[in-house]
């Protein structure tokens, strides 16, 4: 069975497209503590996470900013535990099938607001399946490409996150300077005011004493 470069790329993506194994993603804005779940299919599967702490809901609020992350498997067994973390990309393998918990933590006074995502990677073995020893191969490259870009498109959202929070910590940084520098201005204007007033007291002073 022979199949041209056109079929098989027409293949891939609609074997990348139909796939239920599609990468979750949420944005969402944390007060103390926040937990999600993800129901992982198989034993052995590849858990993929990130997140990335987008912003602070405080203007003045410069100082570190974090979140605390704790994975826990269907038993209840602690998988990885994270303290104080503005941006993570990890990934695990999940010793046994079912809902696994990721619970974030929030010890700031302030809402954060945390972009998460969650992919998770499994790679069939057509062997029981094809007959044909030519399609075999085909299907596991198809299987194995297609969890690639998966990958590429879940390393590119935790990129497009950390971009965006960096941008928002620019803007916070300028416009912090600009305050800076307005408080200073005027703390130098008043001194400069309260300069030539002590200079006139002095300078008063001292004609009144010269008059006697």
């Amino acid at each position: 069975m022979k199949i041209g470069s056109l079929e098989f790329v027409a293949v891939i993506l609609l074997a990348f497209l139909c796939s239920p194994n599609a990468v979750f993603g949420i944005r969402f804005t944390i007060d103390r503590e926040e937990c999600f779940s993800h129901n992982v299919k198989y034993d052995g599967d590849t858990i993929h996470v990130s997140f990335v702490v987008i912003k602070a809901d405080s203007t003045w609020h410069s100082s570190h900013e974090g979140v605390d992350l704790v994975v826990k498997g269907p038993s209840g067994d602690q998988i990885q535990d994270y303290r104080d973390k503005i941006s993570e990309n990890f990934e695990f393998v999940a010793r046994q099938k079912g809902v696994h918990h990721f619970c974030f933590s929030n010890k700031s006074p302030y809402y954060e607001t945390v972009d998460f995502d969650v992919h998770e990677s499994h790679f069939t073995y057509y062997d029981q399946h094809a007959k044909d020893e030519h399609f075999n191969p085909l299907l596991e490259q198809i299987s194995k490409l297609e969890e690639a870009l998966y990958n590429i498109q879940f390393e590119q959202h935790w990129l497009e996150a950390q971009t965006e929070r960096q941008a928002i910590v620019n803007e916070a940084m300028g416009k912090r300077a600009v305050h800076k520098a307005f408080y200073e201005s005027a703390a130098l204007i008043g001194a400069s005011f309260l300069q030539v007033y002590l200079l006139r007291r002095l300078f008063e002073r001292k004609l009144g004493m010269s008059r006697v």
